[in-house]
């Protein structure tokens, strides 16, 4: 038989691989080492300075997926941590190190899993994984670049887990089937400058500008809807620019960060926010103009079907049946949820992008378990 990666192992060599975002480190290249000798047909994706993987073995339907990224945030201050954040070094079953919980170990048992099932109990369909280089950057040339090489490749899934730690305090409480919508609004508005003794010769934006942040921060998109909290809208910063206590400035910006759920759409948000801003300058002759970033869309994979499978499986192995959120911010999933249903299911996520990262190996080689029984059930294997 073919020699079967470790998960613990793999996790703890993709650690000492120094992938800060969107450096490779050699993280891809070793999942690629691991995969081809196994049957994959492994293709790298290179794309504004990025490395990114898509694997898959077999080529009939139907076509079970795993999503993550091998980047890393950075470091931080080197001299909090109490190991070597590359080091992947093990204390009393906990490994340490950058990436340990987001998401080098969920890769790690993903491959793991895949790499069983295919040697073990080959399925009657495909497993593809998707492995990206830039989600904790731009994610512009990561999961996307691999979804449009798939789009022209005729590559596709009936379903997606994306592997990023879900669970709150014990593994598999918590399984995300959705996401909020996130979107940044950079606004300004513009008066003309004049002296503060002569406030009569200038035209002030900054009351309306204040007017405008209170009503945006005050007033409700909603109250929430079956699977969605209530959308919230939260300011960044208020700024001017002005050094000087006897100038009026002529111009006065706010950034805000709204985060939306399935009863909005990123165009209905920014009629909203446009309808307020202008029934604040009305009649005040000021000008506002407003910049937009999306960085996603809300969705929501319905329960039934694989979602269901993958709970009861979780249920089965750790006899509480987990909550099905769609808190947090936003992932990848929010890419590859245009050619497929998509959750995401992970490891306990408290240390992510902190000092010190850490993960549980038991709960590591645990959760690579659960995700080759999801395989099996989906396959019809076990």
């Amino acid at each position: 038989m073919k020699s079967l990666p470790d998960p613990v192992e793999l996790t703890s060599a993709l650690v000492r691989c120094p992938s800060v975002t969107p450096a490779e480190g050699g993280a891809i290249a070793l999942i690629e080492r691991t995969l081809a000798p196994l049957g994959f047909v492994c293709t790298r994706i290179s794309r504004g300075g990025v490395e990114n993987l898509h694997a898959r073995w077999g080529r009939a339907a139907p076509v079970f997926a795993f999503a993550g990224h091998t980047d890393v945030v950075p470091v931080g201050d080197r001299a909090a941590w109490s190991a070597e954040p590359f080091g992947a070094e093990i204390r009393g079953g906990v490994l340490y190190g950058r990436g340990a919980v987001d998401m080098k170990s969920g890769v790690a048992a993903f491959v793991a899993a895949a790499a069983r099932m295919v040697i073990e109990t080959p399925p009657d369909g495909s497993i593809a994984l998707l492995i990206a280089g830039d989600e904790e950057g731009d994610a512009t040339d990561g999961t996307v670049a691999i979804l449009d090489w798939m789009a022209g490749a005729g590559e596709g899934a009936d379903f997606c887990i994306v592997g990023e730690p879900t669970s709150v305090a014990r593994l598999g409480d918590v399984v995300k089937i959705g996401r909020r919508g996130s979107m940044t609004g950079n606004l300004r508005i513009s008066g003309r400058q004049g002296h503060t003794a002569y406030p009569e010769r200038a035209l002030n934006p900054l009351p309306v500008l204040a007017r405008v942040c209170a009503r945006l921060a005050d007033t409700p998109l909603d109250f929430g809807s079956a699977h969605f909290q209530q959308s919230t809208l939260a300011l960044a910063s208020i700024d001017v620019g002005n050094p000087a206590s006897n100038v009026i400035p002529a111009e006065g910006r706010a950034v805000f960060n709204i985060r939306f759920n399935d009863l909005h759409s990123s165009d209905s948000v920014k009629v909203w926010v446009e309808e307020i801003v202008n029934d604040e300058i009305r009649g005040t002759g000021t000008e506002a103009e407003i910049e937009w970033k999306v960085s996603g869309e809300s969705f929501l994979t319905e329960p039934g079907g694989a979602v269901d499978l993958v709970t009861e499986v979780i249920t089965r192995a750790t006899l509480e049946r987990p909550a099905l959120t769609t808190g947090g911010g936003t992932s990848d999933a929010r890419f590859i949820k245009a050619i497929c249903p998509v959750m995401e299911f992970g490891l306990v996520g408290d240390t992510m992008h902190q000092v010190d990262e850490r993960v549980s190996v038991a709960d590591i080689s645990r959760l690579s378990d659960l995700y080759l029984e999801i395989l099996r059930r989906f396959f019809d294997k076990g």
